[in-house]
């Protein structure tokens, strides 16, 4: 049976009991593709066909497990431009984006989680000596029956969770997805994908990738929807041990309280509201060039993005000129044409609502300083203007709400601790950076910003450092080995030495 249209159950492509909706380019408004639309019943059944598959694939060798996500990665690498032609449609991506960040990226995180699949599960633990006739321990030993304390072994093992649901963002539909499906399946869960209703079919592909490389059938299943429905279902199933979300902070917090009820694990990437901390002595073309991805990559439509910038007092006015001129050189427009730099945001209701955004700064005392109109070409689209807003204060909505877009807001500071504070004086707390270039005030400020991560004079990420956010950006951290740990529970093991 074709994939095309069908949701992925139990190892078969099934029709849709909620039929079809479409999935639209950004870029066009055209229809890329028509996505399945499943039932509660529907979701419900994947997630019992991955419990029904859970204890064979957790028992499943690790070689082998590594085996089959290696020849998924083999497989998307296959079919590479065809994949990325469909990400770049259903997302609104530029080419570059789609083909390096989307699917470059998503084939990686399956070759990287195929070697995860064979890193240790036990931890040996020092031994603990228990003198006999001392202390309860030797007491409790000798009342059941074990004759005199001793030593006492101990290992710490990761055993896998058991079902996943991950439920997937619309910025990436295929690293996204990939951080998430392959770490799992490396552990030796078994999976629920429920992608984003805006691009789903590239989620669609990946499974079909891992069914060509042998996934046993309900390893990997995937149902998708435009409904809120379809979301809920893949989180209160009861077959349901743990949910994976990338998502808004809203979202989020709905999908914790039904996991509450549940006692169901959790692993959440929420939104942030990134704060670069610009100092006097910053290097300003490397701090410009980090600020600036805002306006392009994805166009501002990425959670890590440094989109509050905190600058002091005496390199605002400069910081501000250079970043009207960075933003002044972008190319706005159809992300497949050649130099385009920024392409249109997801949908019309999201170039709606950050357009509001703008028009709230502005009225709550703003000062627009580029940007702040939508883009004259193309003429279909939902495309947004790069946006500078100047001279905010820290009450703005504008500063302390995530606009997921790019729309970049500026606030001066005097002394150090000032800029600390501003920084810290927000809900969010998933990526900060601080430029300077006094790099032990550098690490000092990072040490005391409430971040999951702090970039020091880069906004580049190592992709083996531990991801997640404090306070209202999320619960947990997965990237690398951490996205092992994520995806697994601690059982301890002891014995008499």
């Amino acid at each position: 049976m074709s994939s095309a249209g069908r949701l992925f159950i139990g190892g078969e492509w099934a029709e849709p009991d909620g039929g079809h909706y479409e999935v639209i380019d950004p870029a066009t408004e055209d229809v890329v593709g028509l996505a399945p639309e499943a039932s509660r019943e529907q979701v419900y059944a994947a997630a019992s066909a991955a419990a029904g598959a859970f204890p064979a694939w957790s028992r499943t060798p690790p070689q082998r497990r590594a085996a089959i996500l290696d020849r998924a990665a083999e497989v998307m690498q296959r079919d590479f431009a065809a994949h990325a032609e469909v990400a770049q449609a259903e997302s609104g991506a530029t080419t570059g984006t789609a083909r390096g960040m989307q699917v470059a990226v998503g084939v990686a995180r399956f070759r990287r989680y195929a070697k995860g699949a064979l890193e240790p599960v036990e931890q040996g633990l020092p031994p603990q000596i228990n003198e006999a006739g001392r202390g309860g321990t030797s007491h409790a030993l000798k009342a059941m029956g074990e004759g005199k304390a001793g030593v006492l072994g101990a290992l710490a093992v990761r055993q896998p969770v058991g079902v996943v649901t991950c439920i997937t963002s619309y910025n990436n539909p295929w690293a996204n997805p990939a951080g998430k499906i392959a770490p799992a399946l490396a552990m030796g869960n078994t999976v629920v994908v429920k992608p984003a209703p805006q691009d789903p079919l590239s989620v669609y592909r990946m499974a079909a990738a891992l069914a060509e490389a042998g996934a046993p059938p309900g390893v990997v299943n995937v149902v998708s929807g435009a409904s809120a429905e379809v979301g809920a279902a893949a989180v209160d199933a009861p077959d349901v041990d743990m949910v994976s979300f990338t998502g808004s902070t809203a979202v989020g917090q709905r999908i914790a309280e039904v996991c509450g009820r549940g006692m169901k694990r959790q692993l959440m990437e929420l939104g942030g509201k990134g704060a670069a901390v610009v100092f006097d002595d910053a290097d300003l073309d490397s701090a410009v060039a980090g600020i600036g991805t805002t306006f392009s990559f994805y166009s501002g439509q990425i959670c890590t993005a440094p989109t509050r910038v905190l600058a002091q007092r005496g390199v605002y006015e400069a910081l501000v000129e250079r970043l009207t001129r960075y933003l002044g050189r972008l190319t706005v427009g159809d992300p497949r044409a050649p130099g385009t730099v920024v392409g249109p945001v997801i949908s019309a209701a999201h170039r709606d609502r950050i357009e509001a955004y703008v028009a709230l700064g502005r009225k709550e005392g703003a000062r627009v300083v580029a940007g702040g109109e939508r883009p004259s070409a193309p003429e279909r689209g939902f495309y947004v203007a790069p946006t500078l807003l100047a001279d905010c204060t820290p009450d703005m909505r504008v500063v302390r709400e995530e606009i997921f877009g790019p729309v970049v807001v500026v606030l001066p500071f005097d002394e150090e601790d000032e800029g600390v504070a501003l920084a810290n004086d927000s809900d969010y707390g998933l990526i900060d950076y601080v430029w300077s270039g006094d790099i032990a005030r550098a690490f000092r400020v990072a040490r005391q910003l409430r971040a999951g991560g702090v970039g020091v004079n880069t906004v580049g990420r190592n992709m083996e450092a531990p991801f997640g956010g404090f306070k209202k950006s999320g619960v947990g951290r997965d990237v690398g080995s951490y996205a092992l740990h994520a995806y697994s529970e601690l059982q301890a093991i002891v014995w008499p030495g």
